[in-house]
Order: C-alpha cells, then structure tokens, then sequence
C-alpha cells in the first residue's frame, strides 16, 4: 500500500516527518504494508519544475493509496500563469475530492473556549464562490471596469446532493444528528436548490435528527451552544469559515485535522497554514496532520474493508489525545516543552506500548 507524502512548505517537510515516522511504527505494530514516496509540493516544485504542483503529480496523487499533503504557503506564490498553482485546490479538483472533512472536539487537559465541544463540519469542496472552482476556464471574479468587481457563485444539483449524502451517512455513523447551514432566505436561487438537495439526501438516509440554521445564526450557535451539535453541512465558503471558528473554539487549528474526500480518493491535509516564521526551528505543533492521518486511516479502512487500518487509526487517535492530556508530552505552543521532533519519537513509543499492551 503506498503511502505518498507530499510535505509542502515552511513547517511542512518537518510535521511530514514526524508523520511518516509514526506511520512506520503503526506499520511495524500492525503489519499495514505501508510503502513509500515523497514528491516535492510548492516552492520546492516550482524550483525545481517550474510549477507548485505538475499534473504528474496529480496523477501519482490518483493513484496512491494513501496521499498526505503538508501546508502549502499559496499566499506567496506567484500567479498561476507563473507557476503559481494553489496545490491543495488543484488536487480536489482534478481528484473531485468534494467533501472537506473537518472534525472539531475538545481534548482533555487543554483549555478551549468551548465545552464538550464534538462535531465535525462537512464543506462542499468544489464550488461555491471561490474563482478557482467556479469556471471550467476563466475564473469566477470578473472586473468590467477598474472600479467593479464581479464574483460569481456556482452551486450544483449534483454537488450539493453528493456532499449532504456523505455528511448524512457520517452523522448515521456518529449520533444521528445532521444540521443544514445555509443563507436560503437572502440567496434563494443558490442556497434554495443546497437546501432542498441536503434534505433530500436527509431524508433518503433516514432515522437522523435534521434541522436547518441560517449561517449567521450558526456562528453565533456554535459560541452559545457547541455541544448542541453532531454533523454540519454547508457549502464551500461558509463550511471554510464555519469549520476555523469551530477549531478555534476548541482549541485552535493546530488541533484540528482535514481530509478532503471524494468517491475514490481521500487526501489528509493539516488545517493550518505553512508558519514561514518558524520553519525549520523544530518547534512546530505537528498534531494538525496527525489527526488528518487518523482521518485518512479510517477512511481508507472503511473504503477498502481492512479493519486493521481502523484499528491503527483508533490507536494514534487514542496515543495523541493521551499526549495532549500531560503537559509533560505537549509541544511549546501548548505551554509543553517538546520539540516538533521529540513529540513525535515519544508518540512512537506510546503507540508501541498501546499495541504491545494489546497484544498482551
């Protein structure tokens, strides 16, 4: 099974690191046949191919088992006609990868915001308002004079029904509660046709408790009462907005993972971005990209029936939120003392305890 790591820029070629070492020990425990690869994403591409991301690329990425992409410094890059391609965008589009999966939960030990917080937002992936997914060539932003600025939305039948259906199938998985954001009420069109798509996909699920927020009255919902809630679909930019206040409430981005999802592929993502400002300083917090490889685990087991990548996915999942929980294993941005690096060869060796305790 190929596992390619694609560890991006700033602090992403050392949290890969840490990633891939524990992968290594989750192989050894659980005997995974993990293989694997490295390619260069982002700066170091375009050094070297004169592009962030190349479409070999994208087609190794369709191809992998297992894809895990650190963050990526897009806000740097040069234009796109430049080279300057926005690799995370680029791989869920040509992999159709239309569901965001971003979970957000309260670990035990670390101060949040909120309170028994433990929900994950589902986020349309492919459409909505932002250009790069708009247009099948062109861009949805359009400026017909210097001082007028255009932006076109684009909201689908089909997109909005498949994204619904698989946060309706994951909240049935989890404890039965699904609520629709949306704006149906100002964006009648748009949000109307996401809306009547996302209770269709509801209903045909069946036995799950459903009800529908305004997305204003959501990112107040989410302060007042986080608990409140299991499953939230959205489309593309509220799910993006939704989904870092939602991870900040628990505790912040370095906390919280991302897998992109689509029918046949599922790539892991940290949900922060590349900390240019301590890159190289070993003192990254590289939980974010861990618990995306939870994600990545899980699913990949469920996809393919193999119980024992589920079962390695609970063992990180468990050995990280155990970490989390002493101050003592936690890096400095948690008030710890750990290096990027010693948080991940201690992680090692609790997952070796974990399952040599199992085994017993």
């Amino acid at each position: 099974m190929e596992v390619l790591l694609l560890p991006g820029d700033g602090i992403g070629p050392e949290i890969t690191a840490v990633t891939r070492n524990v992968l290594e020990a989750l192989d050894r425990s659980f005997s995974l046949g993990l293989q694997f690869s490295r390619e260069d994403v982002g700066f170091a591409s375009l050094e070297k191919h004169g592009a962030t991301i190349t479409p070999e690329l994208i087609e190794r990425a369709r191809k992998a088992d297992l894809t895990i992409l650190g963050p990526v410094d897009t806000a740097h890059y040069p234009p796109a006609e430049q080279g300057g391609i926005n690799p995370s965008a680029a791989l869920r589009i040509n992999l159709d990868l239309y569901a965001n999966v971003r979970p957000s939960k309260v670990f035990e030990g670390l101060p949040a915001l909120a309170r028994n917080m433990d929900l994950v937002i589902v986020r349309e992936n492919t459409e909505g308002f932002y250009a790069d997914r708009t247009m099948y060539a062109g861009t949805g932003e359009v400026m017909p004079t210097p001082d007028l600025a255009l932006a076109m939305r684009k909201v689908t039948r089909q997109g909005s029904y498949r994204v619904s259906a698989f946060a309706a199938r994951l909240a049935a998985k989890r404890r039965g509660h699904l609520t629709i954001v949306h704006k149906a009420n100002v964006l009648k069109l748009s949000d109307g046709l996401f809306l009547s798509e996302a209770e269709k996909a509801a209903a045909e699920q069946g036995g799950l408790t459903v009800r529908e927020e305004h997305v204003d009255a959501m990112a107040s919902l989410l302060v007042r009462t986080p608990d409140a809630f299991d499953v939230i679909v959205t489309t593309n930019m509220f799910g993006d907005i939704l989904s870092n206040e939602a991870a900040e409430l628990a505790g912040g981005l370095g906390l919280s993972g991302s897998l992109n999802v689509g029918d046949k592929n599922a790539i892991a993502q940290a949900s922060h971005g590349s900390a240019p400002d301590i890159a190289g300083k070993n003192i990254a917090n590289p939980v974010s990209l861990l618990l995306s490889t939870v994600l990545l685990l899980d699913w990949k087991g469920a996809e393919t029936g193999r119980s024992d990548l589920q079962q390695a996915a609970n063992r990180l999942d468990k050995a990280i939120a155990e970490m989390l929980k002493n101050p003592d294993t936690r890096t400095s941005d948690l008030a710890g003392a750990l290096s990027c690096s010693d948080f991940g060869s201690i992680l090692v060796e609790k997952l070796s305890d974990v399952c040599r305790d199992s085994i017993d």
